[in-house]
């Protein structure tokens, strides 16, 4: 008789429920190791047909090891679940399991497809570039405001001449300079240690076709490449091209009532920080004026701004570029600039 689990997985301990014939026939908790709980699975549910978790931040190494354990290991969409899991009167772990067990029985669930640990491990390449990037912005921010309150305004510039600038204006002011210099040689630190994760991008870049042939299309740099390619994986995880443009959240939601029916902004599902870097390659696009960047595209997207205004037209070659990169990633062709808004 087949059996089926539902795993409530927290950080300390992971909650276990196994149901047989429409009836939990045991449930159990276990530290939150996946080889742990594939020999506790393995023994008290040796028939298991699914076993099933919601996303989370331990969702990737769980799938991986449970997967190669010969665990057959399903990641649900969390927001689907707990729709379901909210409805019992007393939320407790052993309950949330019990109905992650009851999903999988009824296989009422949305399965997720988990990315590979190559792919999260550039994908946390780019997170972490970009969290420095953020961080060192504010020493730089504090510098400025601490001289402006003694009448040294530093000049615009940044890197070495904002390094150059601050310096020359704390000459003669030994006092001023024992509180700024400490935070300039933080600053100048945070920033050595990004161009080190730039560096580290730059040869992920390089080495993988996919990422360069993306690169060909004007506005699309190694970061928002990278982070495409380690977000999609396999072309052939999608049907169509255009079903890209509505996974990533860049196509319209839609309210409909009895006789309501209205569209509303973009439904921002999805990879956030991947929405955000196509949409600034679409503003760059749309923004930079150079021979490179012509494109039928452009043209697309600059009537659009005539009709809609900037954000939504944005917002749509952004959608454009979406799907044009997934028809790129699978017919390995490059941008073709008069055909590219015709996708």
């Amino acid at each position: 008789m087949d059996q089926y689990i539902g795993l409530d997985v927290s950080l300390k301990d992971t909650a276990i429920s196994v149901r047989e014939d429409g009836k939990r026939i045991w449930r159990g908790r276990c530290p939150s190791d996946p080889k742990l709980l594939a020999e506790m699975i393995r023994k008290n549910a040796p028939h298991a047909r699914r076993v099933v978790f919601e996303t989370g931040p331990l969702s990737t190494w769980f799938y991986h090891v449970l997967t190669t354990e010969g665990v057959p290991a399903i990641c649900i969409e969390a927001r689907h679940a707990q729709k379901v899991l909210n409805e019992t009167l007393n939320k407790t772990d052993a309950n949330d399991a019990d109905g992650l067990a009851q999903l999988a029985d009824a296989g009422f669930y949305k399965a997720v497809r988990v990315k590979s640990f190559d792919a999260m491990m550039a994908r946390a390449l780019v997170a972490a570039r970009e969290q420095l990037l953020n961080i060192s912005t504010q020493p730089g921010n504090q510098i400025r405001g601490l001289m402006k309150t003694f009448g040294l305004i530093i000049p615009k510039g940044a890197g070495r001449v904002f390094d150059g600038n601050v310096r020359r204006l704390l000459e003669g002011n030994d006092g001023l300079a024992k509180i700024i210099l400490p935070l300039l040689e933080a600053w100048y630190d945070m920033r050595n240690r990004v161009a080190g994760l730039d560096r580290q991008l730059l040869t992920v870049a390089r080495e993988s076709q996919a990422t360069k042939l993306l690169m060909t299309i004007p506005g699309i740099g190694a970061i928002t490449a990278v982070s495409y390619v380690t977000a999609v994986e396999d072309p052939e995880n999608f049907r169509t091209s255009r079903s890209v443009g509505a996974w990533l959240g860049l196509t319209t939601r839609r309210y409909q009532s009895g006789e309501v029916d209205y569209d509303g902004h973009i439904s921002r599902r999805g990879d956030n920080r991947l929405r955000g870097l196509l949409y600034e390659a679409a503003t760059a696009l749309l923004t930079r004026t150079n021979p490179r960047t012509e494109s039928s595209l452009k043209s697309w997207g600059l009537k659009l701004r005539e009709r809609l205004g900037f954000k939504r037209a944005a917002v749509a070659v952004a959608r454009k570029l979406a799907v044009i990169m997934h028809s790129m990633l699978k017919t390995g062709e490059v941008f073709n600039a008069s055909a590219g808004a015709t996708v």
